[in-house]
């Protein structure tokens, strides 16, 4: 009986090749590789012709589906050569790793204690190494990193000493340059053993109990095997388990570490997975840097820089990049030249991006980049099989990416959808209904030209979304269900106005009828309860675009508008009193939802609808006590509806910007009454007048603290405007008085020099008693 444990690093051509070969030539009976146990049911599929790498394992809580795990798989990584050799021999393959019904209850007790528990003694969870970056509780797995030092010298893992001693500053270059790139595999596994053995003893590693925990499981199932009398037992590990695996403590050590623990229901499946998601850039822990080249080095290990080059050309001859086959010669040889001046049997992956980018990129860095995406990295992305087990929503969801010649892609693709043809608006629908559920396949992006009828969508299919599903699954078996019940529920248990309007504006282009009756219910009930006059002033506008549908969508407009209606004549009445005692900062805010409201109202084309806004715009122009900025802009508003009779505007403009109001309100209200456009100056003259004859007039402290207000009123303006207002000042157009003949007054005169001397005498200048003498 023996036991051979093999050190590897995860998703490592050259420690799959060494694998692949260490097992033909031992030929175990049993395999006991790094990874979940409930899997193992599953791992019946590992040799079914439609499961093609990069695929994962994801385990999950049915309760929680966002309390995941993934383990991924490429063509090239160790443990899948393992299962592979395995299953092509008909052997034993089991996963040997902590199961994550235990370590999903960890986390959990983890969790229920962070509220109670100080910050510095929070304890560490799964395998925090490599943990992806945080998106809920998702997790992927295995760890390539080893753990990081809590004293000595800054590394980012241990490997990191050995690739120092050896005159590298790169861990994973010295990895790859030792292991990945190495053809003679003769005790390759000892070495990996003896190297993590003297790190281990020599590095002060902080312990790290669910390290611990995991380490013992995996010893657990080796004693296992060999009481069940398997004879040679192949055990395939990350390289830094590997001394933990080969000294054995007591059992009873071990025993007692893993009494107790805690557990969850899980339950798992197998999933499509890309290279980009297999890549560091993804912020996946144990991800590669370049796995579009190791799938290279993994086929083709014989390549000298040739093949590679070809593809390099092939790519640049498809961006019409002039390419020859003298620069895939000139950078081959330079790709050797530099191997061999650095002592290595042939060129890595560096080597031949600097001949790249001295041959064929011609020094410019920006070609590199593509390189990196399309080949360095790749956008390749597995396949499952479609009779694999998965939840009925996955399944509708494939079925309709089918049917609409939508497949699952790692790069990203263009669909320029025109609504009048059946199957693009079959595709709109579908994209619409996955976005609505959350599940954010397709951005949507503007398209440009007048009309309803086109959309662009950009789709790209990310792994992650496979448990969004399974989480949306508890809400129905097909898409039109699950989107039903979801937003049904979601719209009850929300209380916002804006929230149940959004759902509604999406809810319409998805063509979900019902969903459609039960928000509009909920609109015109939450309506009804609102008194917050801002909130329907946010909302009216998404109402009024929903009414736009009714020609390309089929749907009928009139069960919106009444709900219009009625919120805009709610704003009529309470509208004039939000605008009053209101800071700089919100009336800012209130006053771009202002201009909302106006478009909303002028696409309706509703001549009552109309009156009733003319009307309440009258009444807060008029009103001394309405924020300046919003009076100038609801007097603005009324000029253009062509309301004000003649003489009304000049008089506006005179007062409000009378030396007796204080420059700062005179200032935003001028910023108000140009919003949008500054032809009225450009147009008017007795306007630029009074514009003009109010700056000049202003003392030089007064017209600093004005500036910046002004200066934000104009920048508004377009770039012609700007330009025109300008020639104009310099060629002093408008400099003379304001006509004020325009203005109308009734003073007595006689009346008004009766009161001169007491207003003298209040100031302070003169008695009564001299004024017949100074007259």
């Amino acid at each position: 009986m023996s036991v051979h444990i093999l050190g590897i690093r995860h998703h490592g051509p050259g420690s799959a090749r060494n694998v692949k070969a260490f097992l033909e030539e031992l030929q175990p009976d049993i395999v006991l590789v790094e990874g979940p146990p409930e899997a193992d049911a599953i791992l019946q599929w590992a040799g079914h012709e439609g499961l093609q790498p990069p695929v994962a394992i994801l385990v999950y809580q049915p309760d929680n589906p966002q309390h995941s795990c993934f383990y991924p798989f490429a063509d090239y990584s160790p443990e899948w050569q393992a299962i592979s050799y395995a299953r092509k021999h008909n052997i034993h393959v089991r996963f040997m790793d902590l199961p994550l019904t235990h370590v999903f209850g960890i986390e959990q007790e983890q969790q229920a204690g962070v509220a109670a528990a100080e910050p510095e003694i929070i304890t560490e969870t799964f395998n925090p190494h490599t943990r992806e970056a945080a998106k809920d509780s998702t997790t992927t797995i295995p760890g390539a990193s080893l753990p990081a030092m809590e004293e000595g010298p800054v590394y980012s893992d241990p490997i990191a000493h050995l690739a120092a001693a050896a005159g590298y500053d790169d861990g994973e270059r010295w990895w790859e340059h030792m292991f990945e790139y190495r053809r003679q595999p003769e005790q390759v596994f000892e070495a990996v053993s003896d190297a993590m053995q003297a790190l281990r003893e020599e590095l002060p590693v902080k312990d790290n109990r669910m390290e611990q925990l995991r380490e013992a499981w995996m010893r657990k199932l080796i004693r296992q095997a060999e009481k069940e009398m398997f004879q040679r037992i192949a055990v395939i590990c990350g390289a830094w388990h590997a001394p933990a695996l080969q000294q054995m403590p007591k059992q009873k050590e071990d025993n007692d570490l893993l009494k107790g623990l805690p557990k969850v229901k899980t339950d798992c499946t197998w999933i499509p997975w890309t290279y980009s998601r297999l890549s560091y850039a993804s912020g996946y822990g144990a991800g590669v840097p370049s796995p579009g080249w190791y799938d290279h080095i993994w086929h083709h290990p014989d390549d000298d820089g040739v093949r590679w080059m070809s593809l390099v050309a092939k790519l640049f001859r498809e961006q019409q990049q002039d390419t020859s086959a003298a620069h895939v010669m000139e950078a081959v040889r330079l790709a050797n030249a530099l191997a061999s001046l650095r002592q290595f049997s042939r060129p890595g992956l560096e080597e031949l991006n600097e001949a790249t980018l001295s041959i064929l990129c011609n020094g410019e860095p920006m070609l590199m980049q593509l390189i990196k995406e399309q080949l360095i990295i790749s956008n390749r992305i597995g396949s499952v099989p479609a009779d694999i087990p998965r939840p009925p929503l996955q399944a509708d969801i494939e079925k309709l990416q089918k049917k609409l010649r939508m497949p699952q892609t790692a790069d990203f693709k263009d669909y320029m959808l025109d609504l009048r043809k059946d199957t693009d608006l079959e595709r709109s629908i579908f994209l619409h209904r996955l976005d609505l559920l959350g599940i954010h396949w397709g951005v949507r992006y503007d398209v440009s030209g007048k009309g309803t009828f086109k959309e662009h969508w950009r789709v790209q299919w990310n792994p992650s979304f496979s448990v969004d599903v399974i989480e949306k699954g508890t809400w129905g078996n097909t898409v039109v269900t699950a989107v039903t019940q979801y937003i049904t529920d979601s719209a009850q248990q929300t209380g916002t106005l804006t929230e149940v309007c959004n759902m509604l504006e999406s809810a319409i282009p998805a063509e979900l009828p019902d969903v459609v009756d039960i928000l509009i219910q909920r609109i015109n009930n939450l309506a009804a309860a609102s008194g917050d006059v801002l909130q329907l002033l946010e909302v009216i506008p998404s109402l009024v675009n929903i009414t736009r549908y009714g020609n390309v969508r089929k749907t009928d407009a009139a069960l919106v508008m009444g709900i219009v209606e009625s919120m805009i004549s709610r704003v009529c009445i309470s509208l004039p009193a939000a605008c009053t005692s209101v800071a700089e900062d919100a009336a800012l805010e209130l006053l771009d939802k202002f201009m909302a409201m106006n478009d909303a109202i002028s696409l309706l084309q509703d001549e009552a609808l109309t009156g009733d806004w003319q009307h309440t715009l009258g009444q807060i122009a008029a009103n001394p006590q309405t924020a300046a900025v919003i009076a100038g802009y609801a007097t603005r508003l009324l000029l253009d509806f062509k309301v004000m009779e003649h003489d009304k505007p000049a008089n506006a403009f005179s007062v409000a910007m009378s030396t007796a109001n204080p420059p700062g309100r005179s200032a935003a209200w001028l910023e108000g009454f140009l919003k949008g456009s500054g032809s009225l100056l450009l147009l008017d003259e007795s306007l630029w007048s009074m514009v003009q004859n109010w700056v000049s007039q202003l003392e030089n402290d007064i017209f600093i603290q004005v500036l910046p207000l002004l200066r934000r009123t104009f920048s508004n303006f377009t770039a012609p405007e700007r330009k025109k207002l300008g020639e104009k000042v310099k060629s002093g157009g408008g400099s003379q008085p304001a006509v004020t003949g325009t203005v109308s007054s009734d003073i007595d005169e006689n009346r008004a020099e009766k009161g001169i001397p007491v207003v003298m005498n209040i100031l302070g200048f003169f008695d009564t008693s001299s004024h017949q003498k100074m007259k």
